[in-house]
């Protein structure tokens, strides 16, 4: 297959669409993993993403990001392994309007077209709790990776549901 100019601005606004649709994580730390020679070596980030629905529930997501020219540049596929605490960071948790059973709060691009990483909120009525499950939307072996934690809310705080 042939690119030619206009080709090549189409995939570049597409991929650019993607990547402003990712969810703002602030980055706090880094740990190296392996040297590349050329870029940066490959590494595991902790990310910190506030739940835009629920003032005081943080969570924080460690997971793997590939390194060297491609990964420097974003056209690296990084690994679809994730792992996920999530807590509560403020005194009290509020609501920010009535939240549904089950919505993807986060998402973030993995590679440069067809992989994310995504956080999902599931609320548990009966005890009261916020489950979050993160995944990759890329199967791996016909099962994604994936990972589950949940933050338990005061009985006197019911969780408003649709």
């Amino acid at each position: 297959m042939k690119l030619n100019v206009h080709s090549l601005a189409g995939l570049l606004f597409c991929v650019g669409a993607v990547v402003a649709g990712s969810a703002a994580a602030d980055e706090l730390a880094d740990v190296s993993t392996a040297f590349r020679w050329l870029g940066r070596n490959d590494r595991v980030v902790i990310e910190a993403y506030d739940d835009p629905k629920v003032t005081g529930v943080t969570c924080y997501v460690s997971r793997a990001r590939t390194g060297g020219v491609k990964g420097t540049v974003g056209f690296a596929e990084d690994k679809a392994e994730a792992s996920i605490a999530c807590r509560q960071v403020a005194p009290a948790v509020q609501f920010n309007g009535k939240l549904p059973l089950q919505e993807d709060v986060f998402t973030e691009r993995m590679s440069i077209l067809f992989k994310r990483l995504h956080v999902v909120r599931v609320v548990d009525v009966k005890r009261n709790t916020l489950v979050y499950l993160t995944y990759s939307d890329k199967l791996i072996d016909g099962s994604p990776m994936n990972a589950v934690t949940a933050v338990p809310v005061a009985a006197s705080t019911p969780i408003p549901v649709k």
